[in-house]
């Protein structure tokens, strides 16, 4: 019994003649009868959508799952596929099915999120490095040539050449280039500076600060930026290691309740 998609095939061997199946299609309610009938003629293109997502496969992304992607957007061309418009089903399934193996690769496999624009840049300047690389021996091609064969200025071959790096990021754990192994990524990111924490505090303290007599400024100056204990504070200045304590904790006393006053104020 002949297949109710038909055997006269098109200039694609695997493009057949499902003409008459999606008219029938198109005039069927919904139903088992339909549902076979469409599974029929998506069965039928599958040889197309997986030749499609072969095309793909130096990209990154396992050929299974480029298929099952492929296999997904031929099933949205078969359910849009309006055979009263008179086109072949080949002229709109292959934009369909590129486009959401494309889509996949815009939404799924890109680390950092990267503008349309910029993908499509990186897109032809891959092709135009790897149609280069077959001619120019001993060297990788510059900009300027890879601008002339991709049509595109210096800069968006630039652009494009950055964009290939937010394809895919290294786990922290990567060994750094010219490592011996021995520290990886991670081990050269840098840390909050405890310091800063301290930079707020020293503004809101310098205007008070400034206000004290000179010997209690001098006093804390010791204390807190030379590290002196308050015997060696008392010794230098000729004071009684009690007084020096007492014109310490004075002194802090006065500038911590005027800024605080100022915080309140404000």
């Amino acid at each position: 019994m002949p297949s109710r998609t038909g055997a006269k095939t098109h200039p694609h061997h695997d493009a057949p003649d499902t003409a008459a199946a999606f008219r029938r299609l198109s005039s069927l309610p919904d139903g088992p009868e339909r549902d076979a009938l469409r599974d029929e003629i998506v069965r039928a293109w599958l040889p197309m959508a997986h030749r499609l997502a072969g095309r793909f496969r130096s990209r990154g992304e396992s050929y299974d799952d480029l298929r099952q992607v492929a296999a997904l957007g031929l099933v949205k061309a078969v359910d849009r596929y309006d055979p009263g418009l008179g086109n072949a089903f080949e002229s709109y399934a292959v934009p369909t099915v590129t486009g959401e193996i494309k889509r996949h690769f815009r939404d799924h496999m890109w680390t950092l999120h990267v503008p349309r624009r910029v993908q499509e840049l990186r897109n032809r300047v891959r092709r135009a490095t790897q149609e280069l690389s077959q001619t120019v021996q001993g060297r990788s091609p510059t900009v300027a040539e890879i601008a002339a064969c991709a049509g595109l200025s210096e800069d968006e071959v630039r652009t494009g050449q950055a964009a290939a790096e937010s394809f895919s990021a290294l786990s922290l754990d990567a060994e750094m280039p010219g490592g011996d192994g021995s520290w990886s990524l991670g081990d050269a990111l840098g840390a909050p500076d405890p310091a800063l924490d301290t930079v707020v505090d020293r503004e809101a303290v310098k205007d008070r600060l400034a206000e004290l007599p000179e010997r209690e400024r001098a006093i804390l100056y010791m204390r807190f930026f030379d590290d002196m204990t308050q015997n060696s504070i008392a010794q230098e200045l000729g004071l009684s290691q009690m007084h020096v304590s007492r014109l310490i904790s004075r002194s802090c006393d006065r500038v911590r309740d005027q800024v605080m006053g100022d915080t309140d104020d404000a």
